[in-house]
């Protein structure tokens, strides 16, 4: 089959040629379709239920919500693990699937079981609703709703919220990519009826009228309508509250006279703020109000990235005077240093490869011919990502090397200098005309396609191991199998039909035997290399051993070596784990927030900005509690630093900056780093320690002998414990978590 093949391209060269212009139009086009981004995703294949319950207590949400909404969900099939998260005023729940799940499908079950749940949770005490369809990296784009300087006093934090829910979101909610936008930080308006007990009692009025009387007069009423012929007149009543004087004239009954008690006669009607579990700062300037976007699980982050920032611009023309949108932390950034280091990587390869083949093929014509073949097989590769939706990332681009995709090209390429200038043929003129040249590069080919395939293949059986990994290390790596594996398909393809092709057009068909450097070059090295060889063989049993303590040493050599899941990716920012006292308030939260960016912004010129986010936002994602937040550090471009040479250095004398606050731990990371840890083991740091139990005192009382253990060990740089106050099962389970300073 392969010598018939090899006959056909090179006998039928238009054919081929058109064959491969489609292949480079086919590739053009699905580079610039292909979903580009800086990691590949390894969240699972998972539905999350999240309630929000106000005032509830986290035994009571575990009680009244997590449960019965774990309960409905046991029944789904293709299910593999079902996890929740209680904590007070907030219930998530993770439903986890087989990837080879449908994930709409998978929403669809979750959302029919939903109801059920429903039923068994008590009236007011929350909905349960379905988190957006993202992912663990689906937080693209973060920015900040802040009042432009000079109007501070105008646009409180309040206000800024309002706008943030209002016009910026609602507006980035039509983005192509975008599954939701969280708000985050500032103060939900609402209106707030708050109640005097005397007046209550002085008038014999209870507060479940005062409440029932304000939920059936808040809502607006159609009746149908009257037929006024030619005309019709619909008829509707308004009754929808739209400011507190609304809801003070609510009458919640008559006295015993006729005369009507109204809602402001027993309270006072005023704005005010929803209970909030999160909030953000920036530096120590204060709170101010952001969102977070949501990008649809598998769309393109560049793509989605481009499309929010081109809604921004427009949205920016229809803020209020005063009130602009920055974002803080934005991937783009990220994904244009990861594809211009793949590109760089790439280029510097192709170069080195195309100098290598040119200088030892002795023939710049042969060179060529092989070098070609590298784009070729890259866009044959690009192709079949894109088919099977393999995204362009750092695994999967950055894997592939020249070296093995040029192997099948390089031998075949080298048999046929060698039967054309080897010396062999005698041919009038020393010159082959088309005829013969077609026919010497057919029986050259066809002698040698054997031994190219079989390289091929075996390069090509090495990485398909990659492909039965499952779990986390699939999602990792499996892409860097597929794309090297496209890549060597595509070679091989190329090998038995465009390199045949395109020998027989552009080699030169004399036959004529010139010594080249090359040769010389061989000459040299085989010079060299015959009298290694012979005393190989003479000593036989010197280079087995010899051989054999190599091995032992490499292995005990090998062991003594550190480990690590993937390479540490520079991302250009820090991102700072910073927990206070566990039982702290909120408003203590934000003060050493703030405390944080005033010390990092005045002490390090590197920092451009220091955005806090402190506990959950509007759409929990990252249900932190209100003693946690991530601290996020942006900086400036490391040809602008003067504290540190790296980032290592520079982490260090942040941690010894803020060593000075009592009571407050940090680890530093980066944003990707930290979603990472979290997605693997469910905490943000490196190292984790989790013990199990039934009895809270006891495992805290565990947590601290292991954090006192764990400090002893070369290398934590802070060692802090967290207690679970209610478990999704009949256990609970404490964590002492250990941070080197990886960052």
């Amino acid at each position: 089959m392969f010598d018939r093949l090899i006959h056909f391209s090179i006998h039928n060269k238009l054919i081929i040629g058109l064959l491969t212009l489609a292949l480079v139009a086919w590739g053009g086009y699905s580079l610039s379709r292909l979903p580009i981004d800086a990691l590949p995703d390894i969240t699972s294949n998972q539905v999350v239920v999240y309630t929000v319950a106000p005032s509830l207590a986290a035994q009571e949400i575990e009680r009244l919500v997590s449960f019965p909404v774990e309960q409905a969900m046991a029944t789904i099939p293709g299910q593999t693990e079902i996890r929740s998260f209680s904590r007070f005023g907030l219930s998530v729940v993770t439903v986890v699937f087989e990837d080879k799940t449908d994930i709409y499908w998978a929403r669809t079950q979750v959302s029919e079981r939903l109801k059920e749940a429903e039923s068994q949770i008590p009236a007011g005490t929350g909905r349960p609703e379905l988190a957006p369809l993202s992912t663990g990296l689906g937080e693209v784009y973060q920015y900040l709703v802040r009042a432009k300087p000079g109007y501070e006093k105008k646009y409180n934090t309040t206000e800024l919220r309002t706008i943030q829910d209002w016009i910026v979101r609602r507006q980035l909610l039509g983005t192509p990519g975008v599954a939701d936008v969280s708000s985050f930080g500032g103060l939900l308006k609402q209106y707030e009826v708050a109640l005097d007990p005397e007046r209550l009692r002085s008038l014999g009025v209870t507060v479940n009228e005062v409440y029932q009387a304000v939920a059936a007069n808040n809502q607006n009423a159609g009746g149908a309508y009257l037929d006024q012929n030619p005309t019709a007149a619909f008829i509707r009543t308004e009754g929808l509250a739209t400011s507190p004087a609304d809801i003070g004239n609510i009458v919640i009954r008559s006295t015993s006279t006729g005369l009507p008690v109204l809602v402001r006669d027993v309270a006072e009607v005023r704005y005010g703020a929803a209970v909030r579990y999160g909030a953000m700062t920036l530096n120590n300037q204060g709170e101010v109000t952001g969102g977070l976007v949501l990008m649809l699980k598998g769309a393109n982050a560049a793509e989605v990235i481009k499309n929010v920032n081109t809604r921004m611009a427009t949205i920016r023309k229809t803020l209020p005077e005063g009130v602009t949108v920055e974002p803080f932390l934005d991937r783009s950034n990220l994904v244009d240093r990861a594809i211009h280091t793949v590109t760089k990587n790439l280029l510097e390869g192709a170069l080195i490869v195309i100098f290598v083949l040119v200088l030892f093929l002795g023939n710049w014509r042969a060179g060529l011919v092989v070098a070609s073949v590298i784009p070729l097989a890259m866009l044959f590769a690009v192709s079949l990502m894109r088919l099977f939706g393999v995204s362009g990332n750092l695994m999967s681009l950055g894997a592939i090397d020249f070296g093995l995709i040029v192997d099948g090209a390089v031998i075949i390429v080298e048999a046929i200098i060698h039967r054309l200038h080897g010396g062999q043929l005698q041919v009038p003129g020393n010159r082959l005309n088309t005829e013969q040249m077609n026919d010497e590069t057919y029986h050259a080919a066809s002698k040698i396609r054997s031994s190219a395939a079989f390289g091929e293949i075996i390069i090509l059986i090495v990485y398909l191991p990659l492909l039965a990994l499952a779990g986390i290390e699939g999602k990792m790596f499996r892409p860097m199998a597929e794309t090297v594996a496209f890549a060597i398909l595509g070679a091989f393809i190329l090998s038995l039909t465009y390199v045949p092709m395109m020998s027989a057009l552009a080699l030169s068909r004399s036959t004529e035997n010139k010594k080249t450097l090359s040769d010389r070059m061989m000459a040299f090295f085989t010079r060299v290399y015959h009298p290694l060889l012979k005393g190989a063989l003479r000593h036989q049993a010197a280079v087995l051993l010899t051989a054999g303590g190599l091995l032992v040493g490499g292995f005990f050599l090998f062991r003594t070596l550190g480990g690590e899941f993937i390479p540490t990716l520079s991302e250009g920012d820090f991102a700072v784990e910073m927990r206070v006292l566990t039982g702290s308030s909120l408003s203590y939260t934000i003060a050493q927030a703030q405390q944080v960016g005033a010390i990092l912004k005045k002490q390090f010129p590197e920092v451009k900005e220091v955005v806090a986010k402190i506990g959950a936002g509007e759409i929990p994602t990252d249900p932190m509690p209100v003693e946690a937040a991530d601290v996020m550090v942006i900086l400036k471009d490391q040809k602008e630093w003067t504290s540190a040479d790296n980032r290592e250095e520079l982490a260090d004398k942040m941690a010894k900056a803020l060593s000075v606050m009592p009571g407050v731990t940090f680890g530093f990371q980066q944003p990707i780093q930290m979603r990472f840890n979290e997605l693997i083991s469910g905490a943000k740091q490196d190292v984790v320690l989790k013990i199990y139990g039934e009895d809270l005192q006891q495992l805290a009382d565990y947590a601290q002998q292991a954090g006192r253990l764990v400090r002893q060990v070369p290398g934590p740089k802070t060692c802090t414990w967290s207690r679970s106050p209610a478990c999704p099962k009949s256990w609970c389970s404490s964590t002492a978590t250990a941070s080197p300073n990886l960052a």
